[in-house]
C-alpha cells in the first residue's frame, strides 16, 4: 500500500484528504499555466488502474497537444497486462493457464518480472508476487470475502502454491515464454503501479520534458525542478487516521515509494489482521513497523521495495536496506508514538526545510 500525493498551496499544509476522496473521480485534465516570460505548468489528473494519478510537467518548450491522450495510453498498458480485476489481462490469463503450459507475454510484463526476481532473491523472499492465493485466502484479493481467519489447513494449502521458484520464464529474441510447475497465482498491485510511474517518466524523458512529478497510486517518479526551479519537496506523513506531516524531504531525479499497515486491514476477536502478508509464513505481518519509505531510481523497484521491507520488519529489513546501501526512512510504532528510523543511505535527505511542499503524501 502507498502514499498519495496532494498539491498544497502555502507553507501551513492543510486539507489533507483521504485516497478516496482525492482526485475526486476527475476525467483527465490537461490545463495549462504560464506566461511568455516562463515555463507552462503542465497537470493531468485522472482514473486508472483502480486507483488515482496525477502528472505535473514544467514545460520549457511548447508539449504535444495530445500528451493527456498519450498518458492515458500508457497506463493502459499496463493496466492491460498486469490488472488483477480484468479477466483478460496477461496476468489473469496466466493465472488461469495450466501447469506446465506456456504463455507468450509483453516486453513490459517480462520486465516487471525481472524487477519481482531481484527483489524477491536479494529480501530472502520477503517479496514474491505469487503471493496471490494467500492474498486471496486472507480476502483481500479482488474478490470481496468476509472478514474471517483462515483455518491452519488452508494457510497451508494456498502456501504450498507460493513461490517465485516455481516460475519459468525463458527468452528466445523477442519472444518470452511464462510457464509455472506448480499452480501459482500472481499478483503484481505491489510493483505494477511502480512501473506505471516509471513508463509515464521514461514518456516525458523522451518528449525532452525532464522537468516533471509523476504519480500513480501513491508511488511517485521526480525529475528536474518544480514550477519555482527548485527541488521537488515531498512531505512523509504520520500513519494515522488524522494525519501529520512528520519529515519534509527534497528529492531530484528520483523514485519514491511508500508502504504502510494501518488502513487496510480487518479485525477478528480483538486482533488486528493487516492487509501485507508476509509470504513465508502464509500469515499477516505482526510487527510494529507501521510504514516504510524507499527511494530508487526506479519506480518499480521503489514499489517492490516498500513491500520487502514492510514485510521484514524495522529490525530485519534495516539491517538488509543498510546491506544493500538502499534510502529507507520507517516510522514505527511504539505504543502511542512513532519513533523514526533510517538507513544510512536515507542520511542526505534528512536536512530540516522550512519551505511550503509540492505534494503532501498521504497513506491509502
Amino acid at each position: 500500500m502507498t502514499l498519495v500525493g496532494k498539491l498544497v498551496q502555502s507553507k501551513t499544509i492543510t486539507g489533507l484528504l483521504n485516497k478516496a476522496s482525492f482526485f475526486v473521480c476527475i476525467a483527465t485534465v490537461l490545463l495549462l499555466v504560464g506566461c511568455d516570460s516562463g515555463p507552462e505548468i503542465i497537470k493531468i489528473s485522472g482514473t486508472k488502474m483502480g486507483t488515482t494519478y496525477h502528472v505535473t510537467v514544467v514545460a520549457d518548450q511548447p508539449a504535444p497537444a495530445d500528451l493527456a491522450a498519450r498518458i492515458d495510453a500508457v497506463l493502459d498498458i499496463v493496466d492491460q497486462s498486469m490488472s488483477t480485476y480484468k479477466a483478460e489481462s496477461e496476468l489473469s490469463q496466466f493465472n488461469d493457464l495450466a501447469v506446465g503450459a506456456s504463455q507468450s507475454i509483453s516486453a513490459d510484463f517480462a520486465q516487471v518480472l525481472a524487477v519481482s526476481n531481484r527483489v524477491w532473491q536479494d529480501s530472502d523472499g520477503a517479496f514474491d508476487p505469487t503471493v496471490g492465493p494467500l492474498v486471496d485466502l486472507w480476502g483481500f484479493g479482488p474478490v470481496a470475502t468476509a472478514d474471517v481467519v483462515p483455518e491452519q489447513a488452508q494457510i497451508d494449502a494456498a502456501k504450498a502454491n507460493v513461490g517465485y521458484q516455481y516460475l519459468t520464464l525463458r527468452n528466445s529474441g523477442s519472444d518470452n515464454k511464462l510457464s509455472k510447475t506448480k499452480p501459482v497465482r500472481l499478483d503484481l498491485s505491489a510493483v505494477a503501479k511502480g512501473y506505471a510511474v516509471d513508463l509515464v517518466a521514461d514518456l516525458l524523458e523522451m518528449l525532452a520534458l525532464p522537468d516533471y512529478l509523476v504519480e500513480v497510486g501513491g508511488e511517485m517518479r521526480l525529475s528536474g525542478s518544480n514550477p519555482e526551479g527548485m527541488p521537488w519537496r515531498i512531505a512523509i506523513e504520520l500513519p494515522s487516521l488524522m494525519p501529520q506531516v512528520e519529515r519534509i524531504i527534497a528529492v531530484e531525479d528520483m523514485a519514491v515509494a511508500t508502504s504502510g499497515d494501518y488502513r487496510n486491514y480487518f479485525e477478528q476477536q480483538g486482533v488486528r489482521y493487516s492487509h501485507t502478508i508476509d509470504p513465508r509464513t502464509g500469515r499477516p505481518i505482526t510487527h510494529s513497523l507501521a510504514s516504510v519509505t524507499v527511494l530508487a531510481e526506479q519506480c518499480a523497484d521503489a514499489d517492490a521495495w516498500a513491500t520487502a521491507f514492510m514485510v521484514l520488519g524495522d529490525e530485519e529489513g534495516m539491517a538488509l536496506a543498510n546491506q544493500l546501501d538502499i534510502p529507507v526512512y520507517m516510522l514505527v510504532k511504539e505504543g502511542a508514538e512513532f519513533k523514526a528510523i533510517n538507513s544510512l543511505a536515507f542520511e542526505p535527505y534528512l536536512s530540516p526545510t522550512d519551505v511550503m511542499t509540492d505534494i503532501t503524501r498521504e497513506e491509502i
